[in-house]
This record gives structure tokens, C-alpha cells and sequence, in this order.
């Protein structure tokens, strides 16, 4: 992962302060001395780890990987510049054998090495795109998917698109012991043609992922694609409407610097990082308060997304994935444009990912830095004196986008000048959608077109946060309001109170969001205290959320359990990485995950907390989400919570008077 200037800088660098419009700069990535053990791999580690794996001969002819990441907790601390631990997962579908890897890149200290080699059940490794589009061709060359295809009218399979879709649950019994995936079929009229916007219904191909055989083709409805087009390219619903221009200018540059992957912005600093199966990834993230440099989180990231589909249609109702720990967020992580995705003064960084046939590659601008102004921080009118005081809020985001398919996710962490942290996802991109049948009705979910149904679906985001609020060793609370009960206490009936329930230990860590009681939860740290005597603390809120809509003991419900909850926290363990556990791709359902670590029932108290928030939403589609989605947002917030003995931001300078002719700075 490297610092490059933003993509659309074909022609010479501008100078500080020369014209309007965005600006470029340009940072020389750290050399493998300087490099800290929380940066991504760069390609050169990648290759070498892979050029030592290659070597084996148990991986056979036919190799492939699913990524190659920093090994963080044997990392953790290490000084810059020596060798790394990795840890890998590898491959050989010729005998139906897999292994996770562990080894050290090299550095100053060491030569590059491997160290063990963990047997892994075969079926359970994520699917690279090196797969899908492996598993693609093999169900367009398929003469049965061919006949099933001509059946409807499709007789050019090269127009033919096909997804691997995550099978876990629904495996059938004749096929057991085979790495399995089946397929979401897609018709294209032509070349540029939007195929999500034609399923090709009743059609589902039952695949070995290792020899790419398919082994049985379900054929529930013979009927044609719509004929209806789902395009959305500029001028494809007439002539574009006229938007005046808006130009986001800093003269004096940005108000951040980037040092390798360490970052600095009034007052917070972290670091950023990335990994093949959650992508970007904040660590170290610091406040500096006054002259000392305060903690708050260790590390946080998204760390898993589980999509269940609620349709019980032939070609929807094993529509459940682990996004993440099926696929993989950083090869699905795409590439940055300046001024689409991010405007004004940016610093992009580069990711290098490995691909699932052995070669590295790098997406370009595969996280985006950036400043925003975000309207009002604080403002109060003095109405006897007229005099008023306002500030502006600014905020420095961190995003990255991910495509899975047919949807979009953008994902934004904002650090705030009051000490806020939030994480705002956005969701884009094109409904998931199935042909309707003859009488036209979309009972679980919602016609958007002539023939098609955009079925009722759920996004559930769970995050990982190791908390470190002014150090290492923090403890949970949560918090709700309730009506004073003592009468004596509340003569007027209006006394509330907000009531403090310590979660002590891992029985207590699976938690409910009410917002009908105000719940939100409190970290604190274990010795330190603000001016009023209280532990210094940051209160942890989470406005979107949602229930599982499915019936209990149904593979949708058991194959995530975290999902039941809004907030799990776990003692800091190393090999508890994941929510949903380290392999989930056709394990036992449940086997695994937050759920099942709680059962050791340690400490909370005085530990190293790990937060695992859920954050969701419930789809009812829309037809105006159609061809494709205005983004949908949600997310989740820290705020300083006694942190503080006052409001942080009272240091931050008046706005410049604002223009006679608006009279306004808001």
C-alpha cells in the first residue's frame, strides 16, 4: 500500500496556492526499513511469501490462494523495519486439500521464511474472483447450461453472466465433501447492456468449485429474461440536467499530513491499514490533549457483512452470504476516482491484494483521505447583547468502497474536532433482483420493473473495536433511561434517571439496542479519572439496527448468530479474528463466532476489550432504487464521554466574516 496523487493528476503538479480546484501531493512510500508492522503487505512481501509457498510440493500443480495478511497479533509491537509475521491459506483442488500457512516476510532481522503448515478442511476457504470467473466460463461452456439457456431464447452464452453464490446450509446431500458454490444467472442484450437487471429466471447450476464440473443444473422455470433494459450511463433516460459547478478549494493545501501510512489532523492521529479479508483498517487511533497523547482504539474495522435474503423464489432463497469471510473484502475493494468518490485536497493510498492464482496486484487508490466541512460544530446568539459565536465543524474521513457483485459499499470513518469518531456506511449500487412469474405478484418483496422483483433483504455490518480509552485495560457499561421509581425522589412526575448496568463478564456481553430507553453503552478506562472523579470514558451509539425477519432454526438464522444482537464484547483473544468465526464458507452452521467464544465467560472488567457492534438495516425496496440506488446510509458513533473535563473544541478560530451580500456562515 502506497501514497500516490490522486488518479485524475495526468498533467504536471499544481503548486500550493496556484488556482482553484483540487490538488495532488505525492509521498514516497516508506522503504522496507521504515516500514511499521501495521501496514499492509506491499507487493514484494506478497510475492516472496508466494515464491517460498510455490516451492512446496504438496500444493500441487494447480495451486491457488486466498490471501496473504499480516499475522497482527504476532506482529503486534514489533519495531520497524524487521520481517513480518503472514499467515496464508492455500490451495490444492487437485487433492482436495487446503492449509493455512504461517511464515515471516523479510526484513533487517530475517530472510524470508515459511514455519507451519495447518490442515484446513477444503470446502471451507473463501471464493476469489480467479474462481468466479473460472466457475463463469465453465457454466457458459456447459452444454445442459447451453440447452437451458437456448430454452429461453438466449442463444449467445458469451452474453451470459453467472455469480458464485455462497452455499452454506443448502449443500446437497449427494454432493457432500465437495467445495460447492451455485450460480445467480444474468442476461445481457449486448456488450454495455446492465445484466443485473436481467435474471434469467428459474435457472441454478450446482458447481464444484475444485474441478469446476457442474453437477446439477435446477430448472424451475423456462421462461425469458425481461425484455425491459435496466441502463443508467449518462444520457441512456434522456438529456442530462444542468448542475451549476462546485469546486472544493484549500489554497494552502490540506490540513493533514501523511507520513508512510501514519496520518495527523488536528489533533488525532492514526494509522492505516489493510487485509484481505477486511480491507481498510484503522489502528493506533490517538488524541493529543494538550501535551499528552491520549489512546482510544487500538484497532477497528469492518470486519464481517452477513446479506440474507427473505424470498423464498427458486432463485433467492439460498441468498445468504458472508461477504467478507466468504469473499473477501480487499480484493473486492475498488479503485478511487478523484472527484466522483472523494473532492477536494486528497491523498489516495494504493492496496496490494493477491489474487487466487498466485499473482499480486495492486488497486490503485484503494483508500481515499480527505478533509470535509460539515456544517455547524457549535453556535449561541446572545439575544440581550447580540453578540454571537459560531464554529465551524470540519472532519477528516477515511473511506474505501467495496463492489460485491451487484452492490456497492462505501465506508467512511470521520474523526471529528470535538473528539467524535463515526462510521457512516453507504449503500449503492443495483438491487439484487428475480424474474417475476406469470401472475405478476411480488410477495416478498417489491416489482421495480416490467418482470422483475427486487426481493426483501437485510445488510448486517458487523464491526470490530479493540478499545483502548486512555490505555489498555477498559471496562463496559451500559447505560438507559428510566422514570425515577422512588416517588419521594419525583414530587413533580418528571425525574428521570439513567440507570448503569456493568457488563462483568463474557455471560453479560450480548447486548440489545433500545432506542425507546435511550441504550447506549460506556468504555472506560480502569485508573484514570477526569476533574469530577469519573473514569474517563467514550460512549458507543448505534442508531441503525434491525431484527432478523426469518423463523428460528431456518439456515438464515443459525448461520449467524451474531446478527441476533447489536453489541458483543469479547476478553482480547488472538485467535478469536472474525464474528462470524474464521472459515464460515460451508462450515456447521454456528460453529463459530462471538456467540460461541462468550461461552468461556471471562473478565470484562479491567481487560483488553474487543466491541463487536452490529449495525443493520432492513430493505423494503423501492422502485425508485431502480436500475440503481441512491445511496442508503447508516453507521455508527463514538463521542467523548468524561473523556473530556470540557468541550475539546474551544480553541478552534471564529470563521471569517462572512460576504455582505449572504450574511450567512452556517
Amino acid at each position: 500500500m502506497s501514497v500516490i496523487e490522486g488518479a485524475a493528476a495526468s498533467g504536471p503538479e499544481r503548486t500550493p496556492g496556484a488556482g482553484s480546484g483540487p490538488r495532488f501531493g505525492r509521498q514516497t512510500p516508506p522503504s522496507p526499513t521504515e516500514r511499521h508492522w501495521t501496514e499492509p503487505l506491499a507487493e514484494s512481501e506478497i510475492t516472496e511469501v508466494v515464491a517460498l509457498v510455490k516451492a512446496d510440493p504438496r500444493i500441487g500443480e494447480h495451486p491457488r490462494f486466498w490471501g496473504v495478511s499480516v499475522d497482527e497479533h504476532r506482529a503486534r509491537d514489533l519495531p520497524a523495519g524487521v520481517g513480518r509475521p503472514v499467515r496464508s491459506i492455500v490451495m490444492n483442488p487437485d487433492a482436495h486439500a487446503a492449509w493455512e500457512v504461517t511464515g515471516w516476510t523479510s526484513g533487517t532481522d530475517r530472510s524470508a521464511s515459511l514455519q507451519t503448515w495447518t490442515p484446513v478442511d477444503a470446502r471451507r476457504p473463501g471464493i476469489s474472483s480467479e474462481e468466479a470467473r473460472m466457475m463463469a466460463q465453465a457454466c457458459r461452456d456447459d452444454p445442459g447450461m447451453r440447452a437451458a439457456l437456448a430454452r429461453r431464447g438466449i442463444t449467445d452464452p458469451s452474453l451470459v453472466w453467472v455469480d458464485p453464490e455462497s452455499i452454506t446450509g443448502f449443500e446437497p446431500p449427494e454432493f457432500a465433501g465437495r467445495r460447492l458454490s451455485w450460480g445467480a444467472v444474468w442476461h445481457r442484450e449486448h456488450r454495455e447492456d446492465n445484466g443485473y437487471a436481467r435474471p434469467v429466471p428459474g435457472l441454478v447450476p450446482i458447481v464444484d468449485m475444485e474441478t469446476f464440473e457442474i453437477l446439477r443444473i435446477e430448472d424451475h422455470d423456462s421462461g425469458p429474461p425481461t425484455a425491459e433494459a435496466g441502463n443508467y450511463r449518462s444520457g441512456d433516460w434522456g438529456p442530462d440536467r444542468v448542475v451549476a459547478p462546485l469546486e472544493i478549494v484549500q489554497p494552502d493545501g490540506p490540513g493533514f499530513t501523511v507520513d508512510g501510512h501514519l496520518v495527523r489532523w488536528q489533533n488525532w492521529s492514526f494509522r492505516v491499514g489493510f487485509t484481505h479479508r477486511e480491507g481498510m483498517v484503522l489502528h493506533d487511533v490517538r488524541y493529543l490533549d494538550g501535551d499528552r497523547e491520549r489512546t482510544v482504539l487500538r484497532r477497528a474495522a469492518v470486519n464481517e457483512m452477513y446479506v440474507p435474503y427473505l424470498d423464498p423464489d427458486p432463485t433467492a432463497y439460498r441468498k445468504n452470504f458472508f461477504d467478507w469471510g466468504e469473499y473477501g473484502a480487499g480484493p473486492l475493494t475498488a479503485s478511487l476516482a478523484l472527484g466522483c468518490d472523494c473532492l477536494g485536497e486528497i491523498r489516495y493510498l494504493d492496496a496490494a491484494v493477491l489474487g487466487g492464482h498466485r499473482e499480486p496486484r495492486t488497486v490503485r487508490n484503494a483508500v481515499c483521505l480527505h478533509e470535509e466541512d460539515a456544517s455547524i460544530l457549535w453556535k449561541h446568539v446572545n439575544t440581550r447583547t447580540g453578540h454571537a459565536e459560531v464554529r465551524r465543524s470540519r472532519k477528516m474521513v477515511v473511506s474505501s468502497f467495496a463492489t460485491v457483485a451487484n452492490y456497492d459499499y462505501g465506508f467512511y470513518w470521520s474523526l471529528h474536532q470535538d473528539g467524535t469518531i463515526d462510521l457512516e456506511i453507504k449503500l449503492t449500487g443495483i438491487m439484487s433482483v428475480t424474474g417475476l412469474g406469470p401472475d405478476r405478484t411480488a410477495r416478498h418483496g417489491r416489482r421495480v420493473g416490467a418482470d422483475v422483483q427486487a426481493s426483501n433483504h437485510q445488510h448486517y455490518f458487523g464491526l470490530r473495536l479493540d478499545t483502548a480509552v486512555d490505555g489498555p485495560r477498559n471496562r463496559l457499561s451500559e447505560i438507559h433511561a428510566e422514570i425515577e421509581p422512588d416517588p419521594e425522589l419525583d414530587p413533580y412526575g418528571n425525574a428521570c434517571r439513567m440507570v448503569r448496568t456493568p457488563i462483568i463478564s463474557e455471560a453479560h456481553g450480548a447486548r440489545s439496542s433500545d432506542a425507546s430507553r435511550a441504550v447506549h453503552w460506556l468504555v472506560e478506562n480502569t485508573e484514570r479519572t477526569n476533574r469530577f472523579g469519573e473514569p474517563t470514558g467514550y460512549r458507543l451509539v448505534l442508531p441503525n439496527t434491525t431484527r432478523l425477519f426469518a423463523r428460528p432454526g431456518s439456515v438464515v438464522e443459525r448461520k449467524a448468530p451474531f446478527v441476533s444482537r447489536q453489541l458483543w464484547a469479547s476478553a482480547y483473544a488472538a485467535d478469536e479474528r472474525f464474528i462470524a468465526g474464521e472459515y464460515p464458507n460451508q462450515g456447521p452452521l454456528g460453529e463459530d463466532g462471538v456467540h460461541v467464544w462468550q461461552r468461556a465467560d471471562r473478565p470484562l472488567d479491567d481487560a483488553e476489550l474487543v466491541l463487536w457492534p452490529v449495525v443493520g438495516v432492513h430493505h423494503d425496496p423501492r422502485p425508485e432504487e431502480w436500475p440503481i440506488m441512491a445511496v442508503h446510509r447508516i453507521g455508527m458513533r463514538m463521542e467523548p464521554d468524561g473523556f473530556f473535563d470540557r468541550n475539546p473544541s474551544l480553541d478552534l478560530p471564529a470563521p471569517a466574516p462572512a460576504r455582505s451580500d449572504d450574511g450567512c456562515c452556517h
